[in-house]
């Protein structure tokens, strides 16, 4: 069994703290955006349009997996106390509020680009959304947050942090899974990216992401009070309706000729 006692601070200075966690969150954008440039070059579109679609995706992540939480995970703390909904410091982001936000934010972004698709954008930003719920669920393991259930297993996890307890490294199986799924999707576009029907890669992205997410969510406790006695809980339910639109993109598009 593997013995997590990780400091989730790097470093402190006085007052300023710098955490894994922050530092794995910023490289979400870091390494997505020389990801955008490697892309808007092969395509030859303007670059500076990448810029601009960054600040979209923060503001979109930010705000929508902030929102995602507190309406999804604890409304009723949330709604007594709305000022807390703005104290992003002391954690709470939820995946699905991520991927509403990202949707609603890159909607207002193409309004501003020239001879871009709404599809053809989500194609290639979910690609490094993909490596970015890597880069998260691997902070949410620094944190010891987010802890999978008891289990016996050779490779369970001990939070030191936490309880002592053998669990299952849940964050860890997401981590890898989203991982697996940005090479998937980067393998599909590098190879097809001329001819791919828009819509494509965001439904493989939707079903393999919320997919795993789906199962690995029975071997996780639940994140909030009111979930326990469920059959599927909070993650679970939300993450359907994501698979069933994937699975949609999917058909559809796979039935339909490619673009020229």
């Amino acid at each position: 069994m593997v013995v997590w006692d990780v400091d989730p601070n790097i470093i402190s200075l006085g007052p300023l703290t710098v955490r894994w966690y922050g530092v794995l969150f910023a490289l979400t954008f870091i390494v997505g955006y020389q990801i955008f440039i490697w892309i808007y070059r092969l395509e030859k579109r303007p670059e500076k349009e990448i810029s601009e679609l960054v600040w979209y995706m923060i503001i979109g992540t930010v705000v929508g997996a902030r929102l995602g939480h507190c309406l999804f995970y604890n409304p009723s703390f949330y709604f007594q106390n709305p000022f807390e909904i703005i104290a992003v410091w002391r954690g709470g982001l939820a995946s699905h509020g991520a991927a509403i936000g990202i949707l609603s934010a890159l909607y207002f972004y193409i309004k501003k680009i020239k001879n871009a698709k709404y599809l053809w954008v989500l194609d290639r930003v979910v690609i490094t959304a993909a490596l970015g719920g890597f880069f998260i669920r691997m902070g949410n393991l620094f944190n010891s947050e987010i802890i999978g259930l008891p289990t016996d297993l050779p490779w369970a996890f001990v939070f030191v942090k936490v309880d002592s307890i053998p669990r299952h490294p849940a964050q860890l199986y997401e981590a890898l899974g989203y991982l697996a799924t940005f090479f998937v999707l980067f393998f599909i576009y590098k190879k097809n990216y001329k001819t791919i029907k828009d819509g494509l890669i965001f439904g493989i992205f939707l079903f393999l992401i919320f997919g795993h997410r789906f199962i690995v969510e029975f071997f996780k406790e639940d994140q909030t009070y009111f979930e326990e006695g469920w059959i599927l809980n909070m993650g679970q339910l939300l993450s359907i309706p994501l698979i069933i639109t994937g699975l949609y993109f999917i058909i559809t598009r796979l039935r339909s000729k490619p673009q020229l």
